[in-house]
């Protein structure tokens, strides 16, 4: 299966490069010496991804960050490379139709009448054939060398300088601190004593090579500066064992809510060693909860294990996390994955909070999402049930979140 899948990777990554090194520098190199250069940075750029890919999960985690950042950075670029050059082709295509096509054929040359027609001479005949013989073909309409290595080069600086901008902005995001958002959203059956409660929500974390402490840190202050009633972490807290990413997940005990702090699994604790980051998180003094639900001041406060916990016995159970309550009590759940909803619904979930989907991360990847996703981020309805999606606090893979900022969401209940 790791072979297989190996294989596709290579073979969609390749004929990426190839499209490039097409548009990139079979176009735009009018020397051997200049495209043999070319053709060895692009050959290079496409190894590194397979080695990047592989060497996350091969190397120590100290050295991990070596191919990291360049291998990653060269995966966004390459994308959005991809996808300038693709919407490009649209004009380029319509400037070669348009120049093959040229100015207008002129009108043929209306013979002139036999009796009045001109015969050169004899002796200069043979001379106007020789020469007319050895003039070279005409060449097909349209075909100018200098004009297609024009629109080549043209087509190449566009499609670099606007993919450069977006990964340069997408770093910048990416790195930078969340946003923090602030989300009135109503339940009906809200006590009104607790009208106005706030719950501070943050997902997708993703520590990792890329993230470290200062990360979390930096996350902590944002929250505890909003004096949250309730903190909760929707899953994807970790790329990396406790042993490489304990220290960098230690500022959460400095959290603080009245309420307290919960988190619940998301699909990357199960590539991680989900139990001993359970036990971790739960030291450090946030609840986990495990398909299981708390009083808080009158609501329900539900969380259930990722979908991918089912792969090793660990999966959600609704009915466990939500059966036998008094229905006519709000309850809100926290689930990792939006799609989670749809089995929400079904037990008369209010509210749902949600992660996972980075809200695509790099635009157009929302769109991508979206048909996985019933919302890729903010507000939704799914099946009766109000569904809240943070785009998340860190990033996988590319540091890079263009047009998808990361955020950290307050959500503030009110009732109907």
């Amino acid at each position: 299966m790791i072979v297989v899948l190996l294989a596709v990777v290579l073979l969609v990554v390749g004929s990426i490069h190839w499209y490039i090194w097409k548009r990139l520098v079979k176009d735009t190199t009018s020397t051997k010496r200049g495209r043999r250069i070319g053709t060895a940075i692009v050959v290079a750029l496409a190894l590194l991804i397979p080695v990047t890919l592989v060497a996350s999960r091969t190397l120590p985690h100290s050295q991990q960050a070596i191919l990291a950042w360049p291998g990653f950075l060269w995966l966004a670029l390459m994308f959005y490379l991809l996808v300038t050059l693709a919407i490009l082709e649209v004009p380029r295509l319509a400037l070669r139709f348009w120049t093959r096509r040229g100015p207008a054929a002129a009108e043929p040359a209306v013979s002139e009448p036999a009796e009045f027609a001109m015969t050169p001479p004899a002796d200069t005949s043979a001379g106007v054939a020789a020469t007319t013989a050895a003039s070279p073909p005409a060449p097909p309409r349209g075909f100018d060398p200098g004009r297609r290595l024009l629109l080549g080069r043209s087509m190449a600086v566009t499609a670099g300088a606007l993919s450069v901008a977006a990964v340069g902005i997408g770093t910048a995001q990416a790195l930078g601190p969340p946003n923090l958002k602030r989300v009135p959203i109503r339940l009906p059956k809200l006590p009104s004593s607790m009208t106005g409660f706030r719950i501070a929500l943050v997902s997708d974390i993703h520590l990792g090579p890329l993230l470290g402490r200062s990360h979390t840190e930096r996350i902590v202050r944002m929250i505890n500066s909003v004096e949250a009633d309730l903190v909760a972490v929707v899953g994807d807290l970790v790329d990396g064992s406790v042993a490489e990413l304990g220290p960098a997940a230690e500022p959460l005990q400095d959290l603080r809510a009245r309420h307290g702090s919960f988190f619940v699994t998301g699909n990357h604790e199960y590539f991680s060693g989900y139990q001993e980051w359970i036990n971790e998180i739960n030291s450090l003094g946030v609840r986990v909860l495990r398909n299981e639900r708390v009083d808080v001041l009158g609501l329900d406060l539900a969380g259930v294990n990722d979908v991918n916990g089912q792969d090793v016995g660990d999966g959600p159970d609704f009915a466990k996390a939500l059966g036998g309550r008094d229905t006519a009590r709000p309850v809100v759940l926290l689930a990792h994955q939006p799609v989670q909803a749809h089995d929400a619904a079904k037990h008369g979930v209010d509210l749902q909070l949600s992660g996972h989907t980075h809200g695509g991360q790099m635009v157009p990847f929302n769109l991508l999402v979206s048909l996985e996703s019933p919302v890729v981020a903010g507000l939704g309805d799914v099946d009766g049930t109000q569904v809240y999606v943070t785009r998340g606090a860190g990033f996988w893979g590319p540091p890079v979140r263009f047009g998808a900022p990361p955020d950290i969401s307050v959500i503030e209940l009110h009732g109907a």
